[in-house]
């Protein structure tokens, strides 16, 4: 398969573009570079462009004969979004709704969406899993769970017939290469602060990470690739509902 990678210059999605690459399909990897590396890209093809530009996303659709959508493309700072909601609302919901659209007019119909289980809240009924009620206490979740639902949506009124959402959180690992790997400007996932401090002379934990323990564990990177690659391979059964998977 031809598959689009959007944020695949990012963390997970780098992964992601490699590992559908060892399976034998073609990743192309679309990212406007904002958060990303450009270097980050050792697998695929990247075409530098923004989900904001739908004549250059439905072009890239086109062009390349694109079978599934891979969608990674997000801000996913809890913090940031409470002090910059409408960025969030704009890059992940609304550009979201654009690349759908675009997805529609070139009638891919396999999507997977890289989501967050911030679109859970606090937990309710420990361990989270996928019945978890979504009660959504930031902008970050907020906008991701309503491209959840506009998954759903246009999974029923559009024929989008393989949907499925990542609700991943503090994912952590890198390649076994070591070529790629986690690099963000603030980094905020708990394992990585966990072994900075421990490395360092002041061994203690930033205060925005020594809040009260919740009963979930930590996600590799690795998992919602796995996980990506079976929503999306032609095998999948349809379905017109996006199928939510808590990496928690």
């Amino acid at each position: 398969m031809n598959i689009l990678v959007t944020g695949s210059a990012g963390y997970i999605g780098s992964h992601t573009a490699k590992a559908f690459l060892k399976a034998g399909h073609t990743p192309i990897v679309y990212n406007n570079l904002s958060r990303g590396h450009a270097d980050a890209v050792l697998n695929g093809t990247l075409v530098q462009g923004d989900l904001s530009d739908t004549v250059k996303l439905l072009a890239t659709l086109t062009d390349r004969r694109i079978d599934a959508i891979l969608h990674f493309a997000a801000f996913a700072y809890v913090g940031e979004s409470m002090s910059q909601p409408c960025m969030y609302f704009e890059n992940n919901t609304v550009n979201s709704y654009r690349q759908l659209e675009v997805a529609t007019h070139d009638r891919v119909n396999k999507i997977v969406f890289s989501s967050a289980c911030a679109t859970y809240g606090d937990p309710v009924s420990p361990p989270i899993n996928e019945q978890h009620p979504q009660i959504h206490v930031n902008p970050c979740g907020e906008s991701k769970l309503m491209v959840e639902k506009l998954l759903r949506w246009y999974g029923e009124c559009h024929g989008i017939d393989r949907v499925a959402a990542l609700r991943h959180f503090n994912a952590a690992g890198c390649d076994p290469s070591t070529l790629l790997g986690e690099r963000h400007d603030s980094e905020t996932h708990l394992i990585p602060l966990v072994l900075r401090a421990n490395l360092s002379s002041d061994a203690r934990l930033p205060s925005s990470a020594s809040t009260t323990p919740r009963p979930m564990a930590q996600s590799s990177a690795t998992t919602p690739t796995s996980i990506a690659m079976k929503a999306a391979a032609p095998e999948t059964p349809p379905n017109s509902s996006p199928t939510a998977v808590a990496l928690s």
